[in-house]
């Protein structure tokens, strides 16, 4: 059994839960442990006793760690991505491009460390100087999601680290795997003890353990909208508050107009709405597409995803692999089938698949006689479920682009600078794709949404200091003896 880290030390657990290879649910990947809420506990009190230390440790040692930590997770960014795909059923390419992106972003955050910048102003008042400057949170608790099981903990872990809180870790429990993996990382390139702990679970015991302990500072969440409003209920009720970020979900639109390169248009869509298995947040289930391309575009969506390969994520020439596991498999039949009742019309897809291994495999789905009024429009779903939504012209398709409680990202297709600029203006998402997939971002620029996509800082790039620090504001006196205020008329 695989076990937690707490303290400094690796720290074994009365229960343990198996680790599933969705390409082949015959293949155990693992078993690790489960942490108890006690054991929840010293891993926050570690925490806490760690951050006075390293709160004030040296920019220069916090880059050195941060820097290996990037270095090691580069130079095994096949191995890390052969076991991320393993585990979380994405294709190798995937797997190894998202291990890549974690490498990069502890890269970035370790030149974070030594840009610590502030500033100096003069004050309203003569002889005084004001310094402005940022210092870190406290204790932070990161509770990441499984469809990322390596990015988005690189991208919450490094800044926490790089701007010296320390970290209370709980990976989704159904990829624990990776989540393992970087945690060794982190701890060879010699992280204090108690600055960094991996505490794997259940999020009703580990989750519930960070949000209750008023030692926690802050909670950075990514998860599923129901999730993210309790978490965010539990942080405003908390005594003392918590800072708190959430990133939930999103219904990403991607607009195709009549002047589209019809081609981009379907490289954008196949990309946006079905690779990961369409289990992105940014992934774009809305495609609204235009009168007079609209029946081209069906077309030729029907014909690039008769040719896609869906299987085990580790073989050569997968373009998709499966669903990540039986639950989320169910979902996506639910889906399918409330679209269906709804009275949309699946085109393409939408069928279970038998593979050479059991596996929770699934082609691809598409609809189309889509109204934005429809469930299948309006919830999402997380899967390789896409629907295609008719527009009059770009003002309807805005229009209903914007017709969502979500607001993560959203994308048009257009060879027109005109609709290309006056969308990117008006489109009320947190992201804005110009013939470009809506999912796929860089790691050096903030990521966040909108609406009931977003709450809080955003992640990543250096808007991550807005999340992990709070600023203070310094004055001092600069005369000589006593400070005396000027008073009316001397």
């Amino acid at each position: 059994m695989t076990k937690n880290y707490i303290a400094g030390e690796w720290v074994g657990a009365t229960e343990a839960s198996p680790n599933i290879n969705p390409s082949n649910t015959a293949d155990v990947v693992g078993e690790y442990a489960r942490a108890s809420a006690a054991e929840a506990e010293a891993a926050i009190a570690a925490a806490y006793d760690a951050f006075p230390a390293w709160s004030r440790s040296s920019i220069q040692s916090r880059h050195d760690i941060l820097k290996a930590v990037g270095d090691e997770i580069l130079a095994r960014k096949e191995e890390l991505g052969r076991l991320l795909s393993r585990e979380e059923g994405k294709t190798l390419p995937e797997g190894i491009g998202e291990v890549t992106r974690a490498g990069q972003i502890f890269h970035f955050f370790a030149g974070e460390c030594l840009r610590m910048a502030g500033e100096k102003l003069p004050s309203v008042r003569p002889l005084i100087d004001v310094e402005i400057t940022r210092e870190p949170v406290g204790v932070v608790g990161l509770i990441t999601p499984w469809n990322f099981p390596i990015a988005i903990p690189a991208w919450k872990i490094a800044p926490a680290l790089a701007y010296g809180n320390t970290v209370v870790f709980k990976p989704a429990e159904l990829v624990p795997a990776s989540a393992h993996a970087l945690s060794e990382i982190i701890i060879r390139a010699g992280v204090p003890a108690g600055v960094f702990n991996l505490v794997m679970g259940k999020g009703s015991v580990v989750g519930e353990a960070m949000l209750t302990s008023p030692k926690v500072s802050a909670i950075s969440f990514t998860g599923s909208v129901p999730t993210g409003r309790r978490v965010a209920q539990s942080c405003i009720t908390a005594d003392p508050m918590k800072k708190l970020q959430l990133e939930m979900g999103g219904k990403n639109p991607m607009v195709v107009l009549d002047d589209a390169d019809l081609k981009v248009a379907v490289d954008c869509a196949v990309n946006s709405a079905f690779f990961s298995t369409g289990q992105r947040c940014t992934a774009s289930s809305r495609l609204i597409v235009t009168e007079g391309i609209h029946d081209r575009f069906v077309a030729a969506m029907q014909e690039r995803m008769a040719g896609l390969v869906v299987d085990d994520a580790l073989k050569a020439g997968t373009q998709i692999g499966p669903v990540v596991d039986q639950g989320q498999l169910d979902q996506d039949l639910k889906y399918i089938r409330i679209g269906q009742e709804e009275g949309a019309k699946l085109v393409a897809g939408g069928e279970l698949l038998k593979r050479e291994a059991p596996g929770f495999y699934l082609s691809p789905a598409l609809f189309t006689e889509v109204d934005n009024r429809m469930r299948v429009a309006r919830e999402e779903i997380f899967g390789p479920v896409a629907t295609v939504i008719r527009a009059k012209d770009y003002d309807e398709a805005l229009e209903i682009a914007n017709d969502t409680p979500f607001g993560l990202s959203s994308g048009i297709c257009t060879t027109s600078l005109k609709y290309a600029s006056h969308f990117k203006r008006n489109a009320e998402a947190g992201m804005v794709m110009v013939n470009l997939p809506t999912a796929g971002v860089d790691y050096h620029v903030p990521f966040g949404g909108r609406k009931g996509s977003s709450y809080g800082p955003r992640e990543q790039g250096r808007y991550a200091a807005e999340f992990y620090t709070t600023v203070k504001t310094a004055y001092t006196f600069d005369g000589n003896g006593p400070y005396v205020p000027k008073t009316k008329g001397s």
